[in-house]
């Protein structure tokens, strides 16, 4: 009888435990739920003043060349004074251009909260589609590599939408970079994950060392050079990379060579499968 009841008190006591870390554990999850929550509250109203001004800008110079232009209708216009204007409505039309890119990415972006569809995909399918569209967008001099010690036979379990947003971010900020030479896309297992890299030698690295998505889209100047940048779009790396639970870090060294990595929790088989 004694033995009974011992083992029920242990019994209420275990359940008591998995009740409180599981309480714990849930509450922890509500509580970085609540804060993204609030900083992406305070990031709206930021975000759209800082499209407001963005906009403003380009705008105002577009409508003042014009007016100008109008203006001197009447009048003998020096074919260089209208090419200088021709040019200088051309620049901030273009200038728009990149800034409506960069709000279309915005929008394919769900950084608020994660909503993933997983499918099943063979990973050396998916990598070698993104190295055929990474081919349209890099120098004719430069080739697109993909390596990898896993079976071709290997299959992961991963949203395809957000991959795809992610792998085209890394590639062509590598495509702006290199002028000649090769883009190395590395994928493995590691830690039950999906690990994957590009690499590449180019200038311009320094700009690279990026901060969060919510950071940068608080800063003044933060979408105005969006288009000639690759800030934003390693933010949003950053961000995705956050919402699949993984780790995202870049390595540019003094040789100018970079590689961005990320890492994931991923469901993979047939790793090694007739290997």
């Amino acid at each position: 009888m004694s033995i009974s009841i011992l083992i029920i008190v242990l019994l209420v006591i275990a359940f008591g435990i998995w009740s409180f870390i599981l309480r714990h554990r849930y509450a922890k999850r509500l509580d970085v739920a609540l804060k993204r929550a609030q900083k992406s509250e305070q990031l709206k109203s930021v975000f759209i003043d800082n499209i407001s001004r963005t906009l403003r800008s380009p705008l105002n110079a577009i409508n003042g060349y014009c007016d100008w232009i109008l203006e001197k209708k009447g009048e003998n216009m020096q074919s260089d004074q209208m090419r200088e204007l021709v040019g200088n409505i051309s620049e901030h039309s273009k200038e728009l251009a990149d800034f409506v890119e960069q709000l279309h990415e915005m929008s394919k972006f769900e950084g608020i909260t994660p909503s993933f569809t997983f499918i099943e995909v063979n990973l050396t399918e998916l990598m070698a589609s993104y190295r055929r569209e990474a081919m349209n967008f890099t120098n004719p001099d430069v080739a697109v590599r993909v390596t990898t010690d896993l079976s071709p036979h290997c299959r992961g379990i991963l949203d395809t939408n957000l991959m795809h947003q992610l792998m085209m971010h890394l590639l062509r900020n590598a495509a702006k970079h290199v002028v000649q030479g090769d883009i190395f896309i590395r994928y493995g297992c590691e830690r039950r994950g999906l690990k994957v890299s590009v690499s590449y030698t180019g200038m311009g690295m320094a700009e690279l060392e990026g901060e969060d998505i919510f950071s940068f889209l608080q800063k003044d100047d933060a979408l105005k050079d969006a288009g000639k940048s690759s800030l934003f779009g390693i933010a949003i790396c950053r961000a995705i990379v956050d919402m699949f639970g993984g780790e995202f870090y870049l390595d540019s060294g003094s040789d100018k060579k970079t590689v961005a990595t990320f890492w994931f929790p991923c469901t993979m088989k047939d790793i090694y499968k007739d290997i």
